[in-house]
């Protein structure tokens, strides 16, 4: 049978429970097994005689087995097998006296039992690693790793060449100085799981390294060789560990095996790329991995196999950005339109909004698609800029499409843009006296100035929403985008899920006319009723939030590829986003308007009744003053089970408590009522779980019960409610009505109200630094002084109070996002959209290895720019190709 990557492990393997526990670890083919990587690699076993061992420390040797024998255990089922073992021969090589030690063996199988007892045999010549004990006074070796030698003399020059037939045994190891250089070498370490241990996945990939190079036999599946090496208790009381010990790499390295792998294997680096970087030959690399001769040998086959992902990542996403320049768009070069609303805002433009409303300007007037990431800090005022994109669409009789991810924030974006455009026309008619004294990006200000602007221009507004001026297919591509550089002519259209069918028509009527027009829309945006024949620009806020497919959902439904600006206020370092994100060009907005005041964080702990208590009444006091609050819990109910330093100074400057013990009392007694109620939780390794997560309903009880909070209304809002109570509730905490508003991270993107001056986030040591970045994003919005309460339950010093001191420490999100990927690792921070987790990254490490990367995109960025189709690297083209279709999330924009 000819072995390749693609063969399935089933066709090749006939223990189809091992197969089983393989496939879920993902590994289904042979290409799958050879890149499931060891997360280590174990040091190499010292050679010691009996009498030169250490107790509790790992030691190799060889004897003879002198004696063996099988006593069932009555009082517990199975059986124990104890051999008697003498090193006699090895202690001479090493200049010390002979000694004897025992190999005791448990398990409940008698068929494990038989097979090892013939192994064991009498007279046996075994090599052994293990950890010695003292029992009774003897050395001991509990479930040590074995290798039968063959007895005679075997080659000369020492070499295994296989596992050895004769008579109705099979022999680990020719001789014994093979089996020591085997049995005493690295030995990497795989996440195993309950179902294989890793020993058994080392067993099964080596041998599929021997069938792809022609020297293999048959995986184990018979009930002998699925039999272990490394002998371990498993629950059931058997034993698990590796079967048929592989060849010796010593002896394939430069023969048979590795000639065989590099004719199975083809390398994928560009020879040049490999000799530069003084990599191995990818066989070389999974030979050295997964059966090492050395540490050393095994860390530089790591970094080739991380090398190589690096330039092939960098490859594909280079490929996938000139690709894009060979697609038609709509040029967009009507600036006049976005220019009247630049000038029209009641506040200046930061110098970053100026640059990169410029670089858009000019990415839109071309005639191939605009790729561009916006990265803004929480506040920076990313809105303007893509309104003022939209604008320029729009000003070019195009349409535009900006894409939320809740309908809450999509009614935010259409009042606040709505607001925008109807300004416009206050400052030109000079109905807006008041701009100077307006804060900047405040929607609340904005929305003022709207309705200061002239009531003729906002009726005219609405009218030209509902009677649009119907254009032709045939005339679109010659309108002139100054006939539409008035506002009253660019209707703002809502489009969400939730809206009344009537409604919902008339907003897919009025897109698929293609008049000029700006669309504010949820995922009812990527549906099939949704058509805009016109559209030149797609705007995706908080792009994390929406798959690949979606997104293409939209480029794909004209014969022109519109522009692309997605926007995300999730920090994301740079090193990632060049990663991640290679293919667009990305812009980084970190300046803030000014006029913001700094958030100040503190972590409260749960337990501290004083704290809590003064943390309440500042909040009661800020309500008094005309202020909203925030509580952010992360369950929604009991029944919900979706995990949806003390800064003691901090309670001096929130004001005095007068009843310090009162929320104590209602935590332990909401505590006694949740542990009444739920049963016993252990870990498995028998710790006890850690405590439920707070919820909604929980705390909005609790609090609404306090006497600080009497007189004060509270609202929720969860994931749960429809579109007209989210819409209600939001409206009541705008205008004070419900002036505390307790939710789960629902209002984590997007949620405005510049009233809104402290939060509180409940288990706060369980969620990760960019989300409660994000969180604490929501207060501070209006100019005014703001708190952010961490509320945590996390041990003094551990890991969750540290990640919690970044939060407290600093407000730069790049810091933060930087904390977060050291903390969580990538595919947590960013998603697994754009995670390695989902991909074919499985070594590249986008902290650590920014030079390995920045080196790859150079060097693929030549080879492409000579070979753009890849024409003269046949492999490397290939590759690209799998990973570009197996990874079409991590392609953001292709």
């Amino acid at each position: 049978m000819s072995i390749t990557l693609n063969t399935t492990m089933s066709s090749i393997m006939t223990n189809k429970r091992r197969v089983g526990a393989l496939k879920s670890l993902g590994v289904v083919t042979v290409g799958d097994a050879l890149t499931y990587y060891p997360f280590r690699v174990a040091d190499p076993v010292p050679l010691r005689a009996l009498r030169e061992a250490r107790i509790g420390e790992r030691m190799a040797f060889s004897a003879s087995v002198r004696s063996m024998r099988v006593v069932p255990m009555n009082v517990r089922r199975g059986y124990r097998l104890e051999a008697v073992v003498d090193d006699g021969d090895f202690a001479v090589s090493r200049h010390v006296a002979g000694a004897a030690a025992r190999l005791v063996f448990f398990s409940y199988k008698k068929q494990y039992v038989d097979w090892l007892s013939m192994r064991l045999r009498s007279g046996a010549i075994v090599v052994i690693a293990g950890e010695p004990s003292e029992f009774n006074g003897q050395l001991q070796f509990t479930h040590p790793e074995i290798m039968t030698v063959a007895p005679g003399s075997g080659p000369a020059d020492g070499e295994y060449s296989g596992v050895v037939q004769m008579s109705a045994l099979k022999y680990d190891a020719d001789t014994v100085e093979a089996g020591l250089r085997r049995i005493s070498r690295p030995r990497p370490v795989y996440h195993a799981s309950s179902r294989i241990s890793s020993e058994h996945i080392h067993e099964s990939i080596v041998q599929c390294i021997e069938l792809l190079a022609g020297t293999g036999q048959d995986l184990p599946g018979d009930a002998a060789t699925e039999a272990p090496q490394t002998m371990k208790p498993m629950e059931d009381g058997g034993i698990s560990g590796a079967g048929t010990a592989p060849a010796d790499a010593e002896s394939r390295s430069g023969n048979a095996v590795a000639v065989g792998l590099a004719r199975a294997i083809p390398d994928v680096l560009p020879e040049s790329v490999r000799e530069s970087n003084h990599l191995l030959h990818r066989a070389e690399a999974f030979l050295a991995i997964h059966d090492p001769l050395s540490t050393a040998d095994f860390k530089r086959a790591i970094g080739t196999m991380r090398y190589e992902e690096a330039f092939v990542s960098q490859t594909a996403l280079l490929q996938s950005r000139s690709n894009v320049r060979k697609d038609a768009a709509l040029p967009c070069a009507g600036v006049a339109l976005r220019d009247r609303f630049i000038e029209s805002l009641p506040f200046p433009l930061t110098g970053g909004q100026r640059e990169i409303i410029d670089d858009i300007g000019v990415d839109m007037a071309r005639e191939y698609p605009m790729q561009r990431l916006l990265q803004g800090e929480v506040g920076s005022g990313k809105t303007v800029v893509a309104v003022a994109a939209m604008l320029q669409a729009a000003g070019s009789g195009h349409q535009a499409v900006l894409v939320a991810p809740t309908q809450v924030l999509a009614e935010q974006h259409h009042a606040t843009i709505s607001a925008m455009l109807c300004a416009i026309d206050g400052v030109e008619t000079g109905d807006d006296p008041s701009r100077d004294a307006l804060s900047p990006n405040d929607p609340a200000d904005l929305i003022k100035a709207a309705e200061s602007a002239a009531d003729d221009g906002d009726a005219k507004g609405r009218t030209a929403v509902k009677h649009p001026v119907k254009h032709s297919g045939a005339r679109r591509g010659k309108q002139d985008g100054a006939a539409h550089a008035n506002t009253r002519h660019v209707p703002v259209i809502l489009l969400t899920g939730g809206m009344k069918l009537a409604a919902r028509r008339r907003a897919l009527a009025l897109a698929a006319s293609g008049d000029p027009c700006i669309i504010v829309a949820t995922h009812a945006a990527f549906s099939k009723t949704f058509q805009a024949p016109n559209l030149a620009l797609v705007v995706i806020d908080e792009q994390h939030r929406f798959g690949v497919e979606q997104r293409e959902s939209l480029r794909t439904k004209n014969d022109v590829v519109p522009h692309l600006l997605v926007m995300t206020a999730t920090p994301i370092p740079r090193t990632a986003a060049m990663t991640w994100f290679g293919d667009l060009d990305i812009s980084w907005l970190t300046e803030l308007p000014g006029g913001r005041k700094p958030i100040r964080t503190f972590i409260v702990p749960e337990d501290d009744g004083r704290m809590m208590g003064s943390m309440f009444a500042h909040i009661r006091g800020r309500i008094d003053a005309g202020e909203r609050a925030y509580v952010v819990c992360p369950r929604i109910d009991a029944d919900d089970e979706s995990d949806g330093d003390d800064d003691t100074s901090g309670a001096s400057q929130i004001g005095v408590y007068d009843d310090s013990d009162a929320y104590r009392r209602e935590s332990a007694a909401a505590a006694a009522n949740t542990a009444a109620s739920a049963p016993s939780q252990e870990d498995g390794d028998g710790a006890p779980s850690r405590p439920p997560l707070h919820s909604v309903a929980e705390i909005e009880r609790r609090l609404s019960s306090l006497p600080q909070f009497r007189g004060v209304r509270f609202a929720t809002l969860t994931g749960r409610d429809d579109d007209a109570t989210k819409q209600q509730v939001m409206a009541d905490f705008a205008d004070g009505a419900t002036p505390v508003l307790v939710a789960t991270t629902v209002i984590e993107v997007g949620v405005d109200v510049p009233q809104a001056s402290c939060i509180v986030i409940f288990d706060a040591d369980r969620y990760g630094l960019s989300q409660l970045h994000q969180l604490r994003g929501r207060v501070g919005r209006g100019g005014t002084d703001s708190w952010a309460f961490l509320i945590s339950r996390a041990e003094d010093g551990g890991p969750a109070q540290q990640r919690l001191q970044v939060i407290q420490g600093t407000l730069d999100g790049a810091q933060i996002a930087q904390a977060d990927l050291e903390f969580r690792g990538a595919g947590d921070v960013l998603g697994d959209a754009q995670s390695g987790g989902k991909s074919g990254l499985k070594l590249l490490r986008v902290v650590k290895d920014v030079k390995i990367i920045a080196d790859a995109r150079e060097r693929a960025g030549r080879l492409l720019a000579d070979d753009p189709d890849l024409s003269g690297e046949v492999e490397l083209a290939g590759a690209v190709l799998d990973f570009t279709r197996g990874n079409e999330t991590f392609l953001t924009s292709s």
